[in-house]
């Protein structure tokens, strides 16, 4: 569906026509033992609309010590890896928890303090949201999605929500006054916690 919008609206798409691996040994000048280097090669096709443009060849590189495991077990943990770069990237420049944005050292501790609390209060949210046995793979799916979003993101989506809170004679409501395609999630969360 994704590909078929893509393709009719002219959007520029990067596709996957196949995927080489080698492996081979490499021993640099300054060390005394030889690693082990699974080299990937993704042959792409980029398109923009129903015209191939061109072809492109990118080159990805895995260096391990491990003889034993597999090489495809190794490509696999060098992606997983890569989702811990993305999370070192989130919170550098996302939260941008590893910013000094003045010149006291006390501040700047405060800082970074509250931007990491921001990122536990997203990662609280997404491992607290309840699943319910019938639709146990929809909802390890959203569980997935939230704890994956970007920082920025998911202060657009649950933090600033735009609300009028209405103080009444025994309670205080608050009326959302917009609507996003995640407002499910943040109610089931807020049954949850009421039980």
């Amino acid at each position: 569906m994704k590909e078929r919008i893509v393709r009719e609206r002219g959007f520029e798409n990067i596709r996957l026509n196949r995927e080489d691996v080698a492996e081979f040994s490499y021993r640099p000048r300054a060390c005394k033992e030889a690693y082990r280097v699974v080299a990937v090669r993704k042959n792409l096709t980029i398109e923009k609309g129903e015209q191939a443009l061109f072809d492109e060849l990118r080159y990805f590189f895995y260096i391990s010590n491990d003889r034993e495991i597999a090489t495809a077990n190794i490509v696999r943990e060098g992606c997983q890896r890569c989702d811990q770069e993305n999370l070192i990237e989130q919170l550098k420049n996302g939260v941008r928890a590893l910013h000094a944005p003045v010149n006291d050292l006390y501040a700047n501790w405060a800082y970074m303090i509250m931007a990491a609390l921001g990122w536990s209060l997203k990662a609280w949210m997404g491992l607290m949201l309840p699943v319910h046995p019938r639709w146990r793979d929809r909802h390890l799916q959203e569980k997935h999605r939230i704890l994956r979003m970007e920082f920025r993101t998911f202060v657009q989506t649950f933090v600033l929500m735009p609300c009028v809170i209405v103080r009444t004679a025994r309670r205080i409501v608050y009326r959302l006054l917009s609507w996003n395609p995640y407002q499910y999630l943040f109610f089931r969360l807020l049954d949850a916690l009421q039980t």
